[in-house]
């Protein structure tokens, strides 16, 4: 992209900034640094700066960063359908989903294979109610179910959103299996610039797929994770995650943060 005018009034339908999210950062870290950035170059101290969809910290790719006027069409690209590449390792699980809590239950793997898996994946296609980890910004009676799943893990007490959330009805578009082995999918690199810790699972030699998800506006995809080791007979976890298609945008399409702010420069 070319550098951007210094004038915001260049831009009436406001600007939609596709960013690479790096790993640990927060998407609210990513809206600061833009909005500084844009807010300098523009000069203008009200200017509106948003995003199209949060991306967990331990996540990677595509968020859409909308400026001025486009901050109109944030909640129209929020409800778009979005697609990822998620990286499920199997016999395991963390109580949130995720690498952000270190594995707490091991199970066996007797029903986990490339086969097994490839014979179900068509059964999570189409709509379904799916629950939300607790470990989630989701709200019940004014508390953030992430603050109420911090204090349960503290103290040791089961991190379990089934009787706490109420299921979401949510859409599976496509699912499908690209790549099955046994070593952790670490398919992102640790630039040790984010704040988030990252549980380490160096010791566990779990099976693990790289499964392309496209599906609604509200699916988590460390349930899907959670679904898919429950349906094997076993546990999972989500050790990678990337999005790469949100309201027609492609990470093809993405730039990196440092290339998106050096348009402000």
């Amino acid at each position: 992209m070319e550098k951007l005018s210094r004038n915001i009034e260049d831009y009436p339908e406001g600007i939609v900034l596709p960013i690479d999210k790096p790993y640990r950062w927060t998407s609210a870290d990513v809206i600061r640094k833009i909005k500084y950035a844009a807010i300098k170059h523009f000069g203008k101290k009200n200017l509106k700066v948003g995003h199209a969809g949060t991306l967990d910290p331990l996540a990677t790719g595509l968020l859409l960063v909308c400026i001025g006027a486009a901050t109109r069409r944030a909640e129209e690209l929020q409800r778009s359908r979005k697609r990822y590449l998620a990286g499920v390792s199997f016999g395991a699980t963390t109580p949130s989903y995720d690498l952000e809590k270190p594995i707490d239950k091991e199970y066996p793997l007797d029903g986990v294979s490339e086969d097994s898996l490839r014979a179900i994946l068509p059964d999570f296609l189409g709509e379904q109610d799916q629950i939300a980890p607790l470990f989630s910004a989701k709200s019940v009676d004014g508390e953030r179910m992430y603050e109420k799943a911090r204090k349960l893990w503290k103290q040791g007490l089961p991190v379990d959103a089934e009787g706490i959330l109420q299921a979401n009805r949510i859409t599976i578009y496509d699912i499908n299996l690209v790549e099955f082995g046994r070593a952790p999918a670490q398919n992102v690199v640790d630039d040790g610039r984010g704040r988030i810790r990252v549980a380490d699972i160096s010791g566990h030699n779990l099976p693990t797929a790289i499964i392309d998800v496209e599906c609604s506006k509200g699916t988590y995809i460390r349930a899907l994770a959670r679904d898919l080791g429950e349906a094997l007979g076993s546990g999972a976890f989500l050790s990678s995650l990337r999005r790469t298609g949100n309201g027609g945008y492609s990470i093809e399409d993405s730039l990196t943060l440092e290339a998106a702010l050096s348009l402000f420069e």
